[in-house]
């Protein structure tokens, strides 16, 4: 049976002041009527059953994600005691899905891609669902062909072999490349043998449980714990205490640059992966000045701006170009758009000083 595994604990700092601890960017609508963790629950619909979807996230989001999301029973949304990366999410999510079936096939991804369209999606799923019915030590995860040199993402090379009988181009994977700088993006650019890793997983429950017990066994240990507990009155505590032991670490350093037995799907579908204010033109669209405007706003020789308001306060830009204005009730950012990963500055800055409020 197919089990999806959504990881929805980030912070999104990238697009403060909207995304703060308490609603991160998973909870907003930067992409079309529905919130990030919306729409991507919304994308399984027909591949597998609401009940068995897992959300893993910050325990204190929990109470968030379940009014956003009524049909996804509150016990398979599991809040995290601490954050510890990636590869302890996955063991927990994995020994979740195996106490509720030991040969259950795992769909694991983030909760902040915009991917479509939801056919060619499930598509890609399923191709991937039965490779691993065919081999159960496989692990199979999507690659997206860059079209530009990006520095930002981690790297999937493929070998030159092609598998067969299958609708989709999937090669083996020859090895996981750190974000590189520009003079190498270009380089895996130009090979083209080379993928932007989207993060997105297929492997049976147990494959992944074997992989971190062999590669970590350390974090394996407490996950085993975590996992004999479930069901079991004395969860919450267990959970609290083996998790937070948990050294944390990626999936991709913990298991998938490892691990021997890996194909990549060369993605078919449309994915953009919003990191920042700058990527939402890409989904809301500009007018023809170039703009991205939302909310109550006028625009007087504005240019190439993202301007979003929260629909009462009213927001004018006069002679701007290039910026970025995003108004909440409590903050306003004013930001060059050609500076914006210097948001990141405003969120420690506020840490520094204590300003808990706005964060």
């Amino acid at each position: 049976m197919i089990y999806a595994t959504i990881m929805a604990g980030g912070a999104g700092t990238r697009f403060w002041p909207e995304s703060r601890k308490r609603t991160p960017k998973q909870l907003l609508n930067l992409s079309g009527d529905r919130s990030m963790i919306q729409s991507t629950v919304d994308r399984l619909s027909g591949l597998c059953d609401s009940k068995n979807v897992l959300i893993v996230t910050n325990k204190v989001l929990v109470d968030a994600i379940s009014e956003q999301l009524p049909d996804v029973p509150r016990e398979s949304i599991i809040g995290e005691p601490a954050k510890r990366d990636t590869a302890p999410c996955v063991g927990l999510a994995a020994a979740w899905v195996a106490a509720q079936d030991p040969d259950a096939t795992m769909v694991v991804m983030p909760a902040d891609h915009v991917i479509g369209p939801d056919d060619v999606f499930q598509a890609a799923i399923q191709q991937a669902v039965d490779l691993v019915d065919q081999d159960p030590t496989r692990i199979v995860t999507f690659g997206i062909k860059p079209n530009y040199p990006a520095e930002v993402f981690g790297y999937i090379e493929r070998s030159s072999d092609t598998t067969k009988d299958v609708k989709f181009p999937t090669f083996p994977v020859s090895r996981f490349r750190e974000k590189p700088d520009a003079k190498t993006a270009q380089e895996f650019l130009d090979a083209g043998t080379f993928y932007w890793n989207s993060g997105i997983f297929v492997w049976k429950a147990k494959t992944i449980l074997d992989a971190l017990r062999k590669f970590e066994p350390e974090m394996a240990a407490h996950v085993d714990a975590i996992g004999a507990a479930i069901g079991k009155p004395n969860f919450a505590d267990v959970l609290e205490s083996e998790f937070c032991a948990i050294k944390g670490t990626s999936i991709d350093y913990a298991v998938m640059e490892r691990y021997d037995n890996v194909l990549v799907i060369e993605a078919p579908y449309q994915w953009d992966d919003l990191g920042n204010w700058t990527a939402v033109p890409r989904q809301k669209g500009t007018d023809t000045d170039g703009n991205t405007l939302e909310g109550k706003h006028i625009a007087i020789k504005t240019e190439n701006s993202i301007v979003r308001g929260d629909g009462q306060h009213l927001v004018v830009t006069v002679g701007m170009k290039d910026v970025i204005v995003i108004q909440t009730p409590d903050a306003t950012l004013v930001a060059n758009r050609n500076d914006e990963a210097a948001i990141k500055d405003v969120v420690a800055k506020l840490a520094e000083l204590g300003w808990e409020e706005y964060l």
